[in-house]
């Protein structure tokens, strides 16, 4: 399933990915907002939507603010989600081959709803390399997280 959400910032292009998604034959559900509130709070947002992501192995989080900084801010705070902030193919393609992120964030200021879709739809279709160096890389991080206090 994938769990998408926004604060006021990326309401509308939230919108439209959301429309992509289900005219794309993709599980998709939107976590909000369901209307546009300029004081509404991303953290709110991002972490309902790596809730979600965490009940399921194939889960993925699609998060998307003004410039995504909050956003990935927020979610990287959960333990087990891997958010990463990209704009651009090449990005989504090593997020998921090199960092094996299960959460995407889109920042609407700096990218258009076209080449959203096509951020999202390779983030959607790439997978993790497993090479050894990542691996050994992200074992580093989750050992850190598991161990700090």
């Amino acid at each position: 399933m994938i769990f998408v959400a926004s604060d006021h910032g990326g309401f509308n292009l939230k919108q439209e990915l959301v429309k992509w998604l289900k005219s794309s034959k993709n599980p998709a559900k939107d976590l909000g907002p369901k209307l546009l509130k300029q004081d509404d709070d991303y953290p709110n947002f991002a972490f309902e939507v790596c809730k979600q992501v965490l009940k399921g192995k194939n889960n993925t989080g699609i998060l998307i603010c003004r410039n995504g900084v909050g956003m990935s801010v927020a979610a990287n705070k959960v333990k087990g989600i891997k958010a990463g902030l990209c704009s651009y193919v090449g990005q989504a393609i090593t997020a998921r081959a090199h960092d094996n992120c299960n959460v995407l964030v889109l920042p609407a200021d700096f990218i258009d709803e076209e080449r959203a879709i096509k951020v999202l739809k390779t983030f959607l279709s790439a997978s993790f390399s497993a090479e050894e160096r990542h691996v050994s890389r992200l074992k580093i991080i989750e050992d850190y997280e598991r161990n700090r206090k």
